[in-house]
């Protein structure tokens, strides 16, 4: 299947983020489908905060991507970190969370309905942060 990146359906957006899912994208041995998601996050944006209160306070919820522009900081439950750069193909294992330093923007592959538990999750974070 192939979609033109604007054509993909936006499933979260802030002002420092936008999130493109194409649900129903494949499937992966005991994931069932797959979502594919075009994911832009301006210098400065960090997920930590939102993944509180998730198993270890992390996305519990595997990806296989490629970073396409700028360079996204992983932390795993187990205190190791790396830096996914452009050009890198990856896979991040549950138990992760993330952070970028300058504008990146990036493809992941994603098991559809853990990913979208965890965006509800970091929208109803947004919201309690913002009271």
């Amino acid at each position: 299947m192939q979609k033109a990146k604007d054509e993909l359906p936006v499933a979260m957006e802030t002002p420092n983020a936008k999130v493109r899912q194409q649900p129903g994208f494949g499937a992966a041995t005991d994931y069932g489908e797959l979502a594919a998601e075009r994911i832009r996050f301006a210098a400065g944006t960090d997920l930590t905060p939102l993944l509180e209160g998730l198993e270890d306070d992390m996305c519990q919820c595997p990806h296989w991507g490629y970073v396409l522009d700028g360079a996204i900081n992983l932390r795993y439950s187990d205190g190791t970190e790396e830096v996914s750069e452009a050009g890198d193909q990856l896979y991040w294992p549950p138990g992760h969370t993330l952070w970028v330093d300058d504008d990146t923007e990036f493809v992941l592959f994603s098991p559809q309905n853990d990913h979208i538990e965890v965006f509800e999750h970091m929208a109803n974070r947004m919201e309690e942060l913002s009271e």
